[in-house]
């Protein structure tokens, strides 16, 4: 993972709402969830999913796939586990407490 993909994946996590779905999607693992079963579990109108959606869809930190008329986003596990190494790597070096 390079470092500006790095940057905006942690931009994305360091939001209240998109943490929230983020974690949400991990939680739901492959099989994902519509943005309506997200809204509902966790309290935000729609609109405002919508756009934290897009931001994490941005940061490639999930992914959306069309079932017919609905959307399903997944966390992206693949990226989640390149972050965390990227971290682990890059910020626990020198006896970093790691």
């Amino acid at each position: 993972m390079e470092k500006q993909d790095v940057i905006s994946a942690l931009a994305a996590l360091a939001h209240e709402t998109r943490l929230d779905v983020f974690r949400a999607l991990v939680r739901a693992g492959q099989e994902g969830r519509v943005p309506g079963v997200l809204a509902e579990a966790l309290e935000v109108p729609s609109a405002t999913l919508s756009f934290h959606l897009k931001e994490l869809k941005g940061a490639r930190l999930v992914h959306a796939e069309r079932r017919g008329r609905s959307l399903i986003y997944r966390a992206d596990f693949d990226a989640m586990a390149a972050l965390l190494a990227y971290l682990t790597e890059n910020c626990c070096q020198d006896g970093g407490g790691c």
